[in-house]
């Protein structure tokens, strides 16, 4: 009785200790990451004037708004509740819109009263066969446009350079054509993600061809997880883009529309683009399954002609190697000689035949 509670508590103790690592394990994924510092920025501009502030309280930035210039206003980082609810009753955004900034979101387009609000998502590269990416959301109003990121850093360096500069026809315009410029540079860089999946592709295929062998089954697999992301991704902004076009709330000026439009004839060339990726994908797992079933049926071939060569050589070691007393050729002085002979013959021979019959 004492051995039994001995190894009882022996496995309580084990259990209690395995528990604890889990729970710590788990802490350990869970932590917190160190958010980023929150940057703010303020671009205000017409076609003569251009103002630029950067790491002003939100209070402040909010008192600097004019009503007579573009006023856009880029947050990065919606960590800092605080602030993205501050810009949320300076503007009287909608209490969803504001719960929807910091939720996982497919790209849709929302009209109210005083402002339009779109989102989608912003691709960057392809790191590791992973698609590094953060959603994007913006509030359209008549004189200003919000923009919320996740996270620092963005693809709108050149955009700003050239509002900066007054270059191109975007200090011309009004915050609609901003949202247009901003959504086209977000749509053209899924060209580039597509053209890195296009890329793995051929690489893959290559691979296969040389030496297949499982990571290239797993890079096949991420590529299609990917693959499933965009279409999730692409199809529903492609819904939106549509509904963009035919706004009739009055945010989107009708001389505008039509760069609108040709940013949904885009993400209509990304989807055919995305679905031909798909079937080369899906292609891709039919070449890998059938090399490796014609370099088992090579690896068979060669064994068969291995073994069947053997067949007759066994044959005659079986033979000769019978204990018989009277067996005559067990006495002749140039037997074994004799035997090896006709043995490397049926070799020769079966070999020449196998390739007249170009079996290997």
């Amino acid at each position: 009785m004492a051995v039994y509670t001995r190894v009882l508590t022996i496995f309580r103790n084990y259990r209690f200790q395995k528990n604890l690592n889990r729970l710590k394990k788990n802490a350990h994924e869970n932590q917190a990451i160190p958010a980023f510092k929150v940057i703010l920025e303020l671009f205000q501009y017409d076609e003569r004037e251009f103002y630029s502030f950067d790491d002003l309280p939100i209070d402040e930035l909010l008192k600097k708004q004019q009503p007579n210039l573009v006023n856009w206003i880029n947050l990065d980082g919606l960590h800092d509740k605080t602030i993205v609810q501050k810009i949320g009753d300076y503007y009287s955004l909608h209490s969803l819109l504001v719960e929807d900034l910091s939720n996982d979101q497919q790209p849709k387009v929302e009209e109210y009263d005083d402002y339009l609000f779109f989102t989608l998502k912003m691709l960057y590269r392809i790191e590791a066969n992973v698609i590094d990416y953060e959603q994007i959301s913006f509030v359209l109003g008549r004189n200003y446009l919000i923009s919320f990121q996740e996270k620092a850093g963005d693809l709108f360096g050149a955009l700003r350079d050239r509002i900066r500069l007054d270059q191109g026809r975007v200090r011309k315009k009004k915050a609609d054509y901003l949202l247009y410029r901003l959504i086209d540079i977000i749509v053209d860089n899924y060209y580039v993600v597509l053209d890195s999946i296009g890329q793995q592709i051929e690489q893959i295929e290559d691979d296969i061809y040389k030496h297949p062998s499982g990571h290239e089954f797993k890079k096949i697999q991420h590529l299609k997880k990917e693959l499933i992301y965009l279409r999730k991704a692409l199809y529903p902004l492609r819904d939106a883009m549509s509904k963009l076009t035919k706004d009739e709330s009055g945010f989107i000026d009708s001389s505008n529309a039509r760069f609108f439009s040709d940013i949904y004839y885009h993400v209509a060339h990304l989807i055919d683009s995305l679905d031909t990726y798909k079937d080369l994908t899906s292609g891709l797992m039919d070449i890998y399954i059938n090399t490796l079933n014609t370099r088992m049926n090579e690896v068979m071939k060669v064994l068969t002609v291995i073994s069947t060569i053997f067949i007759p050589l066994t044959f005659i070691v079986g033979v000769y190697g019978m204990n018989f007393e009277f067996m005559p050729e067990l006495h002749w002085k140039a037997g074994y000689l004799f035997v090896w002979g006709i043995m490397l013959l049926i070799v020769v021979g079966m070999i020449r035949y196998f390739k007249y019959k170009k079996w290997f």
